[in-house]
């Protein structure tokens, strides 16, 4: 097999991007905490029934702002604003919170995503967890790291006694509740991008999301893959492709840390 020209090879993501990426999550998230656990935060909900707070809002302007200081030609698309359309080649998608159920109940697995994609495809994925002070990234060709140290999928090569992780039961049936506590798998809630978190650091073998939005997805493009795992749809294909038939959430995760993906497919299938 003749081996790719240097030439044409895609480059890994220029590391000051990343950190600076890294930086005004990080930003982000600690803004988010003036509102966490607050007895005034006020719960709206919007027309697809999803919540959000006004530290949605605060956390995503403040994510525009200062990618636009920075890259002012770069496209900019987030949950709370319409989109801001750049010429650079570089699309910045951001989830200001990730879990704002959890977070508007006090519960510390939300999380502030952030991702990047350019003209060679996904670059950056950022999932920062600001009440429990962790942050996992991830840059093309960089590897994963949590908190500045290189991290990677567990190596359990079992699926009996593996962790699964989901962010709800919505979509489930009694059939797939029967196989996968048939397979032996241990499941744990309370997932949103906190599991893809822990699937990235090894601390979990799997997460699996039925229906999410595009910037609940966007970061694990790059996070899981970077740190040695594999992201599929629900049915094991191309995870940015569309396969769910909603409005908005028109995407579905399983990740893992690969060893046994496609038995956790069938296990999962609907």
């Amino acid at each position: 097999m003749t081996e790719p020209n240097a030439s044409t090879a895609i480059p890994p993501v220029d590391e000051k991007l990343l950190e600076q990426a890294v930086a005004w999550t990080r930003a982000a998230g600690e803004l988010t905490l003036g509102w966490f656990n607050h007895p005034e935060l006020g719960v709206e909900h919007k027309h697809d029934g999803s919540p959000v707070t006004a530290a949605d809002r605060a956390a995503e302007r403040l994510l525009r702002e200062e990618i636009a200081a920075a890259l002012p030609d770069d496209t900019v698309r987030g949950e709370e604003e319409d989109d801001r359309v750049g010429t650079s080649g570089r699309t910045w998608v951001i989830d200001p919170i990730d879990g704002t159920l959890a977070f508007s109940r006090g519960v510390g697995t939300y999380s502030n995503l952030l991702y990047m994609e350019d003209e060679h495809g996904p670059a950056i994925g950022v999932i920062n967890l600001p009440a429990l002070g962790e942050t996992v990234w991830a840059g093309r060709g960089r590897g994963c790291f949590l908190d500045g140290a290189r991290c990677s999928v567990s190596d359990r090569a079992e699926l009996s006694g593996s962790y699964l992780s989901v962010t709800g039961f919505h979509e489930w049936t009694p059939d797939m509740f029967d196989r996968v506590t048939g397979s032996g798998l241990q499941l744990r809630t309370w997932g949103d991008a906190y599991g893809y978190a822990l699937v990235a650091s090894g601390r979990v073998e799997a997460m699996f999301d039925p229906a999410l939005a595009w910037w609940d997805l966007a970061a694990m493009l790059v996070v899981i893959p970077e740190a040695g795992g594999t992201l599929t749809s629900w049915s094991g294909g191309d995870p940015v492709v569309e396969n769910i038939d909603h409005p908005e959430y028109r995407w579905s995760a399983i990740a893992s840390n690969g060893a046994f993906h496609d038995r956790l497919v069938e296990v999962l299938a609907r």
